[in-house]
This record gives structure tokens, sequence and C-alpha cells, in this order.
């Protein structure tokens, strides 16, 4: 459905990315962040089914074409080491969100796992955008800072995560509400990365649907 574009960072470097564009027109961007294997077909699909739910949606390739295996987690982790995180959030999310919001559409971002924590460093650093979603991740508070998230913010977090833990997801919840931020945090009986479907042994359906449905209508709500 999508297709691979080239798009203008900030600094003027060219970046590539998955499009997806709505049917409509006037269609609301949403840049849509991989998890820390890379810009798998399963990013590119919910990148799809995004643009089905009527957003032109846009997954920037972070890796630059590498994209890892789901057994290789040694690979994915040096992958997501190595990644510089504030030059691929302000520099490459954000020209992202420039390029959707060429036409005066709002803009949202989401992604999953490291993209979540991308998607909440998006919240605190690029100005270019009207609400996030971050499923499964947390950046750590030298990146951002609760506090400093600019968005609305929706998260949708598993309470069997030994990555991004439930003690964790309770203190960043805290932190967002004693700063007075317009935040909303669900849980769900799952596992890390419940929404990724080609991973049958964390993939949680009925989680996973709950939480697209509550993202759309955030989405829908804040970037209209």
């Amino acid at each position: 459905m999508g297709t691979t574009i080239t798009f203008k960072r900030p600094d003027g470097k060219d970046a590539k990315g998955y499009l997806a564009n709505a049917s409509a027109g006037n269609a609301p961007g949403l840049v849509v962040i991989q998890e820390w294997w890379g810009l798998s077909e399963q990013i590119k699909g919910l990148t799809d089914r995004f643009a089905l739910a009527g957003f032109d949606a846009l997954a920037p390739d972070l890796y630059k074409g590498t994209v890892v295996p789901y057994h290789d987690s040694d690979a994915a982790n040096k992958e997501m080491n190595s990644l510089d995180f504030m030059d691929a959030t302000t520099q490459t999310v954000r020209g992202a969100a420039q390029y959707l919001s060429r036409n005066g559409a709002k803009v949202g971002l989401t992604g999953f796992c490291m993209g979540g924590a991308v998607t909440i460093i998006g919240a605190a650093k690029v100005s270019e955008l009207a609400a996030g979603v971050a499923f499964y991740g947390i950046p750590p508070e030298q990146a951002a800072k609760a506090s400093e998230v600019k968005i609305p913010l929706q998260g949708h977090f598993a309470n069997k995560d030994d990555w991004c833990t439930p003690d964790a997801v309770n203190s960043f919840e805290k932190a967002l509400k004693d700063a007075g931020k317009t935040a909303e945090i669900f849980r769900y009986d799952a596992d890390h990365a419940f929404v990724n479907e080609q991973r049958a042994e964390v993939h949680d359906r009925e989680a996973a649907e709950l939480a697209w449905g509550r993202a759309i209508a955030f989405f829908k709500k804040h970037l209209a």
C-alpha cells in the first residue's frame, strides 16, 4: 500500500521512510517509529493500517536499511545502543513531522518499544507535533523528563514487561500528573511488544485491539 520516500531533515540531510497516505486529501499526519528491530514489515503494516484509519502515516527508517531478525535480540540491542536518539528525534523524526505538516495538517507521533521512548522524547523536543501515543517505551530522564512533555500524551504499557517495568510506568505517570500534563496511561495484562502480531509468543490480540482503538480515538480528537 505504501511507498519508500526520501525527505529532508532540518539540517538538510536526506532521510528515508515508508509513507502510506490516507484516502482523503486533507488527512492529519502521523509519524510512526519502529521497534528496536528496525523498519520491519510489521511496522510498515501498522503504517498502512494508520493510513486506512484516516492518517497520512510516515515511518522513518532510523536504522538506514538495517532490519534485525526477531530471534537476534543481541543484534537489535547493538543497533539500538548505537543510535543517536537525540539526532534521530530532533532531526529525522522532526523532518518527518515537517514533511507531513507541509499542507497545514496537524501531526502526531507514535512508536513501539524503542519507538515508544522516541515518542516521549519527541513529545518534549519536536515543536511540530500536536499529540503523541507511546507503546511500551520510556526514555531515560536525561533524554526527556515527564515535566518536559509539551503535547497531549497517551501511553500503553504491559504489566509483564521486564524492560519498561510497571514501576517505571508508575513513576512516569506520577511525574506527568505532578507536572500537570495532559496524559492518560493504560496498562494491559500482557507482555512487552503485545501489539506485534508477527511475534506469536508475546502478541495479545485483545490487548492490541483495545490499545489500537484508544490510540486512534486519541489522535482523531487531538489532530482534527
